[in-house]
């Protein structure tokens, strides 16, 4: 009996080492199936909230997350085989990382075709009108075309949270087909805690962060050298926030914001130095800014802000130091959420190196350099017609000391400019723009130049 029993167990064997790999396998098999669900429940929430974000319906991606009510769920096999085709298909679409961090893809690719009249000196943008007058011109050109990674990082000791963002695109080089340089527009690190963000990176400089709206101008800022202190440069930052709680009934909120940091100038003045001085000249230097911004009310709905800010930095050129000390003011006004009027004044010496005119400072025939003072600023009235339709009207100034300037020297430059934007579809804008730059130069008078954009935008 003993002898049949082993007999039995010994044949048996075999069998229950097969159905205990079966049950092993099928165990696998389902623990992949469970991760597999979970990821394809966490696109499906991806893409409802994308499509809730473009306006278009989402119940499509929830009937597709369950099946209809009296149906039976699929086989097994059936399920693994949709959710291996699915995942292969996110594998192919996504952006990935060597850290395994969430990096996006963004930017506008942009078309303009534009006119010149016969000032605009050639140029797709022209920043000034010019003292000889040339042809009028006309062509179009994709080199504004902005492309940018945003990410997400890990998190910080503290609570804190790394982030940031890169923008590139085609203006560098020539207009001419063959010579869109690849560049950096702007780039910016943030370690972000509750109330402090800590920033480094290349942008506008901390005293003038905004600017007007505009698909016409975007290789350069809106209203270079007329009251917009653009220029990208790298930068380390500091930003402190203050919230004051209250119990407002209507949901204002009330702070400050106090910003401070190193931003590198851009000494480059070929309209200034003379040929034989242009090698003395420090092509950057440090500037020490700050910035305190006050706001209050709702965001998206009635908000005012103001800031007043300050910028000293020293040019170096033919052994001489060039004190640039500047004043500034911005603001933002919102009576309501369909009407807007932002704008920044800003007035000292020497203000070329934040992308003012390019005349910071002047070289007397005695041989010493003295600062060249200005003032100048910039407004815009955003209007939202209709859900489609905005509408924005600005303008903006810079006014230099005529007894600090050089003859042909720009006295005075402004411009003034509108346009329509319509969004054909959430991510795609046509722009129509009209343009006036008024050139004011010493003992020459002044010139005109009109500038016409028709702008197709397609965001992603």
């Amino acid at each position: 009996m003993r002898i049949l029993f082993v007999a039995a167990f010994i044949s048996a064997s075999p069998i229950l080492r097969a159905q205990s790999n079966t049950d092993s396998a099928l165990q696998a098999v389902i623990e992949r199936l469970d991760r597999l669900e979970k990821q394809n429940r966490e696109l499906l929430t991806e893409v409802q909230e994308l499509r809730r974000q473009l306006g278009g319906p989402a119940q499509s991606a929830s009937a597709d997350a369950s099946p209809p009510a009296g149906s039976s769920p699929p086989p097994p096999a059936e399920r693994l085989d949709v959710q291996e085709s699915r995942t292969e298909e996110l594998a192919q679409t996504k952006v990935g990382t060597s850290q395994r961090m969430p990096v996006s893809l963004t930017g506008m690719v942009l078309f303009n075709a534009f006119h010149n009249g016969g000032f605009g000196g050639g140029t797709e943008v022209p920043a000034s009108a010019q003292l000889a007058k040339s042809s009028d011109a006309s062509g179009a050109t994709f080199r504004q075309t902005v492309i940018g990674l945003t990410f997400n990082g890990p998190d910080l000791p503290g609570g804190g949270k790394a982030s940031g963002n890169a923008y590139f695109d085609f203006w560098g080089g020539s207009a001419a087909p063959s010579n869109n340089l690849f560049r950096v527009r702007t780039a910016t690190l943030d370690l972000a805690w509750k109330n402090t963000t800590i920033s480094a990176g290349q942008d506008k400089p901390i005293v003038s962060p905004r600017e007007p709206t505009s698909l016409a101008e975007v290789g350069l800022a809106p209203l270079v050298g007329a009251g917009n202190l653009w220029d990208w440069q790298p930068q380390l930052r500091i930003e402190q926030r203050y919230s004051f709680r209250n119990s407002d009934p209507n949901g204002n909120e009330t702070g400050l914001k106090l910003q401070a940091g190193i931003f590198e100038t851009s000494e480059v003045y070929s309209s200034t130095a003379p040929a034989a001085l242009s090698g003395t000249l420090e092509k950057q230097r440090p500037a020490y800014e700050a910035r305190l911004l006050f706001y209050r009310g709702i965001p998206g709905k009635r908000r005012v802000e103001i800031a007043p800010g300050v910028h000293a930095s020293t040019t170096h050129v033919a052994g001489q130091s060039v004190d640039s000390r500047l004043g500034t003011l911005d603001w933002l006004i919102q009576p309501a959420n369909r009407i807007s009027l932002t704008g920044a004044f800003f007035q000292g010496t020497d203000d070329s190196g934040l992308g003012g005119l390019r005349q910071g400072f002047t070289l007397l025939s005695s041989g010493a350099a003295i600062p060249v003072h200005a003032a100048g600023g910039w407004s815009q009235l955003a209007v939202t017609l209709a859900p489609r339709l905005s509408l924005h009207i600005f303008g903006g100034e810079e006014s230099d000391r005529p007894s600090d300037l050089t003859p042909n020297s720009v006295r005075r430059n402004l411009v003034y400019a509108a346009n329509a934007m319509y969004k054909l579809a959430p991510n795609v804008i046509a722009a129509l723009e009209t343009s006036q730059t008024r050139t004011d130069y010493i003992l020459s008078g002044t010139r005109i130049n009109n500038h016409y954009d028709l702008a197709l935008a397609y965001l992603f």
